[in-house]
């Protein structure tokens, strides 16, 4: 796995996180390096299965230990049977969503706690983790109002408070300021292309690409 990377998109619903992702893997396809745009909850057919309990229906359809179980169920067969293997072929692995959206949503949003959500990575992942990491800040109000334009029944999250929503983002800004050698905070409300030319300029001075 030298010369792979992977590289995850965090932040709240609304900020950006698919435009970017695709902008990127164009950007790097341009240069040559194969890679692989995937998402959570799914990127394979079981996790899919997972992803449609987790983010359709009532708000309050699960309470926060099922939810994180499923999440992680669903992470250990993305990982499996999509991550892992691209990883060992080379590939970059540019995923929507990893774990610290399971610690920001389900662990300090919901209340289960770090440990909690530490000790469910540990037994599902291990040591694995991502290279890079960019969380996409934009405020909440503005967030909420693109996600909301667009037609999916993909809403049981947007459907949550306010509230829920500024403890979200509070806590992707917390984790990057913890682990500020894996995480990048962008701030997301500027222009597509702005915001692009930021992501492309850390990928060079990190990756050398």
């Amino acid at each position: 796995m030298k010369s792979s990377k992977f590289i995850t998109f965090e932040g709240g619903d609304g900020t950006g996180k698919s435009t970017q992702i695709a902008l990127l893997a164009d950007h790097l396809r341009g240069r040559g390096i194969d890679c692989v745009i995937t998402r959570e909850p799914g990127g394979t057919p079981n996790a899919e299965m997972i992803r449609k309990l987790l983010v359709t229906g009532e708000s309050e359809r699960w309470d926060p230990k099922s939810e994180a179980l499923l999440h992680f169920a669903a992470r250990r067969s993305h990982l499996k049977e999509a991550v892992w293997p691209a990883l060992e072929r080379g590939d970059w692995v540019i995923s929507d969503r990893f774990a610290d959206s399971t610690m920001a949503y389900q662990g300090l949003g919901m209340g289960l706690g770090r440990e909690a959500i530490k000790a469910l990575y540990k037994f599902s992942v291990g040591d694995f983790a991502p290279d890079l990491t960019f969380v996409l800040d934009v405020p909440v109000d503005l967030a909420l109002a693109r996600a909301r334009q667009r037609a999916s029944e993909e809403i049981r999250y947007e459907n949550m408070n306010r509230e829920f929503h500024e403890e979200v983002r509070a806590s992707f800004l917390e984790i990057a300021e913890q682990e500020p050698s894996r995480c990048v905070v962008v701030k997301a409300e500027n222009t597509i292309s702005a915001v692009h030319r930021e992501i492309i300029d850390v990928i060079a001075k990190r990756f050398h690409v």
